[in-house]
């Protein structure tokens, strides 16, 4: 795990996972890589049309339709060196030394699992190029991507700003408090104010809990607010994040608690369709 893995893709949000990705690499001191990834499905490498109905013996419209396809994927492929030559710009001109540059071509998840050994952040953005209006801000492969890439994610929702602050979600769990400690000994969020929120009814033992986590994080945070708020955990996150303005949401992936449900199931799409501001998903 040696690389922040930034994916390009030349949706919308491009220009914001660029800039948190060189965010993220200068408080890392870690090297960044910019990855394009062709999607097999949309841009098959070769077309089997020999058994399509009324083409039969029609070889010559077979060659045309195989050729018609194989440059589709060879612009496709140099549109997306084009994209990536641009991102590097942008990092570089961010203040990124030296930022390298992956193409592969086949399906988003599997690379980034084969990938996934030198990965130590990745950063994508919430909208994928296929789902650029606002009837479809979560893009088709972030959630896989989440479910299944066993690396902290960097979400990266509306407009670029270098977190001044950020909140975990915290309920008690053996994962909460892992994300903590990955939290507490990573540069990424040092020296920031952290707030540990608990979404839930106010109790002794809650509060002994947050206690606790206080005491894990209090030496990389520069300061440390504790809360515990009743509702339900959306919309309860949330409000609290625009209260207190808050930059930056983390939160571990699973949970043993409400809060497992609610990043298990369909309120994971909600939380990423509201969010305003980047979310740093743990594992």
């Amino acid at each position: 795990m040696t690389q922040i893995m930034a994916c390009i893709d030349g949706s919308q949000s491009t220009r914001t996972v660029c800039d948190y990705a060189a965010w993220a690499s200068q408080r890392l001191s870690a090297p960044l890589t910019l990855l394009h990834v062709l999607d097999e499905q949309q841009y098959p490498r070769q077309t089997d049309l020999s058994g399509a109905i009324g083409l039969g013996s029609r070889e010559h419209l077979l060659d045309e339709l195989a050729q018609l396809d194989q440059q589709r994927h060879t612009l496709a492929m140099e549109q997306g060196r084009l994209m990536l030559d641009a991102a590097r710009e942008r990092v570089e001109a961010a203040g990124v030394a030296s930022a390298q540059l992956r193409q592969r071509h086949g399906a988003l998840v599997d690379c980034l699992h084969e990938l996934a050994a030198d990965i130590r952040l990745l950063v994508i953005g919430r909208q994928g190029k296929t789902s650029d209006s606002l009837s479809q801000l979560l893009g088709s492969h972030l959630e896989n991507v989440i479910r299944t890439l066993h690396r902290p994610i960097l979400v990266s929702c509306g407009e670029f700003k270098a977190p001044q602050s950020y909140m975990l979600a915290y309920d008690g769990s053996a994962t909460a408090r892992k994300s903590l400690e990955m939290i507490a000994t990573s540069p990424l969020l040092k020296g920031l104010p952290c707030h540990l929120l608990m979404v839930g009814a106010e109790s002794s033992d809650a509060w002994e809990q947050l206690k606790a986590a206080e005491r894990v994080i209090k030496d990389s945070a520069s300061e440390v607010h504790l809360a515990i708020r009743a509702g339900e955990v959306e919309p309860t996150l949330h409000a609290y994040q625009l209260e207190q303005g808050i930059d930056l949401l983390a939160m571990g992936a699973y949970g043993h608690s409400r809060i497992r449900q609610f990043l298990l199931g369909s309120t994971t799409s909600a939380l990423l369709r509201t969010s305003n501001s980047a979310l740093l998903i743990l594992r």
